[in-house]
Parts: C-alpha cells; structure tokens; sequence
C-alpha cells in the first residue's frame, strides 16, 4: 500500500488526531518523516493545524477556511489524556441550557488554553482524588463522535464536577437548569464521585441539590443520609464567593435565595 493511500485511510477514521497517534499507526515511520509528511499535507490544503501536533482533516472538495471542524473532538486530543468535561460535558450529552463557545477539558499534563476559530478551549487540572483523566476512569466514557472518538465525562462525574466548579458551567441558574434536563443518575456512582472530591462543601451542595429534585430523580431518603454524612459539621458559603443567603440546616449550607427558591423559574 502506497504512502498515500496509508495516509487516506488513517484521516478517514481520524478527523481530529495527534501526531502520536499518526506516528503509531505508521508503524516503523519515524516520528521526523511523519512531521515533515503532516507538513506537505498541511501544505497542500488536506490538514487543518489547529495547535502543536493536532491536526483537523479537512474533507475533500471543502477550502481549508471553511472545513468545519467538530469542537469536542478538539478537546479530546490536545492532549494524550485530555477528557471533556464540566459545562462542556453537559453540552455535549444534550444537557446544557446554554450554548457556548468554551469547552473546557480534564489533563494531567500542563496545557495552555486554545483559541480557534472563535472556539476557546480551556484546560483543567487533573486532582489526585477526583480520578485519572483517561478512558479508563469509570468516571470517563469513550463515544463514537463525528467520525472519531470522544473522551468525555459520565453525567455523574459531570453532576458533581458542576456542582464542585459552578464557575466552569456558567453559575448557579445555568448548573441548575442544566442538570434538571437529566431524567436519571445514577446514585451509587454520583457518591463515588462525591467521596473522590473529598470536599464536605461539594457533598452538601450534590445533596441539596439532590434534595430539591428527590422526586423527579427518584432520590430516596437512604440516599441523602448518606451526603448528609459527609456534609460540613459547621455552616459555610454555598458559593465560592461566600455569596449570602439562608442557612439550610439539613446541610450546613448557606444557600443564596435566588437558588434556594429557584427564582429565574418566575422569570422564565
């Protein structure tokens, strides 16, 4: 088989792809002949550069400047283990209220943020105890996208992220809004989750959030015991801006009106 037909072959069932991966699948080519082939077909109109070592291919028949190229298969590869995730992973599943042009992604490698084509991609560091950035994290789910792979969040591990970083899905009304356009969780792996993030103020607000919608979600009483367990034992802010409002008992939580009587509701 020819150079090129390899090459054919490989962009077919890789729209968005590292140079890695290029590299090993032309098994025996040495990482300087693939750099300077991606460059000729850079050159040539056939691969969009979209950073250091990402590459988009550009379909045939279509002008480089108006390929367009899928975002959350970006997001997967700028780096090896890059996971979608937080308001992205909402958007993604069909879950997000608001559209947005930011999609942040999980790493543990040292990533700068990205911006292309009007598109701003946002890397998010990886902690210890909230589990590995790769696919095989139960946290993590590989899908079948736009004619690559996607590595992307559960909507459990998303419930508890969102919650935990109000401020990378857009704050309270967008989390809240969003999150109710789930019809199901999965309680057993949201507290998995919980207990990973081993934050007593990320258990409170899973909780009472989870509390508020107990009958859509089907939350039993034996579920919110359990996240009442590993609330705070003192009262503190529900928002990381130590934003006022009324103290919930039930989970130490001092929860702003606004969220605690769902007002963008009257609104809406």
């Amino acid at each position: 088989m020819s150079k090129s037909s390899k090459s054919a072959d490989f962009f077919a069932s890789h729209p968005v792809f590292r140079r890695d991966e290029f590299v090993q699948a032309k098994q025996g080519r040495s990482g300087f002949t693939s750099k300077n082939l991606l460059a000729k077909h850079v050159q040539s109109g056939r691969l969009l550069r979209v950073r250091g070592g990402v590459y988009a291919v550009v379909p045939q028949g279509v002008m480089p400047a108006e390929a367009q190229v899928d975002p959350y298969l970006v997001a997967s590869h700028l780096t090896d283990d890059a996971v979608v995730a937080f308001h992205a992973a909402l958007q993604f599943h069909g879950k997000a209220y608001s559209s947005w042009n930011r999609f942040h992604y999980v790493t543990r490698k040292r990533a700068r943020a990205l911006a292309f084509r009007g598109l701003h991609f946002l890397p998010v560091q990886a902690q210890a105890s909230s589990g590995s950035a790769r696919h095989s994290d139960p946290g993590v789910k590989e899908v079948r996208h736009a004619g690559g792979q996607v590595r992307v969040t559960t909507l459990e591990r998303t419930l508890v992220d969102v919650l935990s970083a109000p401020d990378k899905a857009g704050g309270w009304e967008e989390v809240w809004r969003s999150l109710e356009m789930v019809e199901f969780f999965d309680l057993d792996a949201v507290l998995q989750f919980v207990r990973r993030a081993k934050s007593a103020v990320t258990a409170a607000r899973v909780g009472f959030f989870l509390e508020q919608h107990r009958q859509a979600l089907m939350v039993e009483d034996r579920h919110l015991k359990t996240f009442r367990k590993l609330a705070p034992g003192a009262p503190r802010y529900m928002s990381p801006s130590r934003e006022s409002g009324k103290l919930v008992p039930a989970w130490n939580l001092v929860v702003p009106k606004y969220v605690l009587d769902r007002r963008w509701e009257e609104a809406g």
